[in-house]
């Protein structure tokens, strides 16, 4: 595995705005190489600042009828909620494109937890045409960090960090708003191309030097996890969030 490239920008705006020049490269690059760009969405304020940048300044510099839209995790509250991962990239991102409704995968987090992630499961595996043991490769896969240095929906604690074999899994997390989420798994991250952590604020300073500069202890600090054998790791962060790195 190569070193995590960290980017670290002015602020918050600056940060949203690379990201979004960031995704608009690597699409175009993954169009170009095989005809489309797979991208694995976050959650949280941050990646909806970018993703409505990129629906707005970057509209036209996307082949978006080449995009497939895939998501990270999910809450398990129907689509319209205004919990739902969905429904933030629905509002930010995608009802500014025309799409087919083929390129777009989300978690059907209405249904049980269980069924809703043996159905993405499901999903992963028809749109990339893989078979037990093996792992969907996204071109991009963003990711969030959250101030208890979780990210996704791997939290302190949680068996899923240890999960090696299944593509996604119905988790209880310790969040009073929605405990019952849908993941994907370590494995499914660490088997993408390039894997992309937007963070802003200083709220997140202490969770970003965890995972880069702290000990190991993947349990405690979950993105820990997050070390591709052959991808990228990128960490984009304005100067409130990089502010304890040396």
């Amino acid at each position: 595995m190569s070193e995590p490239k960290i980017v670290i920008l002015d602020d918050a705006p600056a940060l949203y705005a690379h990201a979004a020049e960031e995704i608009a490269h690597f699409a175009g690059e993954a169009v170009c190489t095989h005809g489309e760009f797979t991208i694995c969405l976050s959650g949280g304020t941050t990646p909806a600042a970018t993703y409505d940048m990129l629906g707005s300044k970057f509209h036209f510099s996307i082949d978006w009828k080449e995009v497939q839209f895939f998501w990270g995790d999910e809450r398990c509250v129907p689509p319209e909620d205004a919990a739902s991962n969905y429904a933030m990239t629905l509002r930010t991102l995608l009802s500014k494109l025309t799409l087919k409704p083929s390129q777009v995968h989300r978690i059907h987090g209405e249904r049980s937890p269980d069924e809703a992630a043996r159905a993405y499961e499901d999903e992963l595996r028809n749109h990339f045409g893989i078979g037990d043991g093996e792992f969907p490769r996204f071109d991009v896969m963003l990711l969030g960090l959250g101030d208890n240095s979780h990210t996704a929906s791997l939290f302190p604690g949680s068996a899923a960090i240890h999960e090696s074999e299944r593509l996604a899994l119905a988790v209880e997390v310790d969040d009073p708003t929605q405990r019952h989420r849908v993941t994907v798994t370590p494995p499914v991250i660490n088997n993408a191309a390039r894997v992309m952590f937007l963070v802003a604020g200083a709220a997140k300073a202490q969770a970003v030097w965890n995972i880069l500069k702290g000990p190991r202890d993947v349990d405690k600090f979950p993105a820990q996890v997050v070390v591709p054998d052959h991808g990228e790791v990128i960490w984009l962060l304005d100067k409130a969030a990089a502010s304890l790195l040396t």
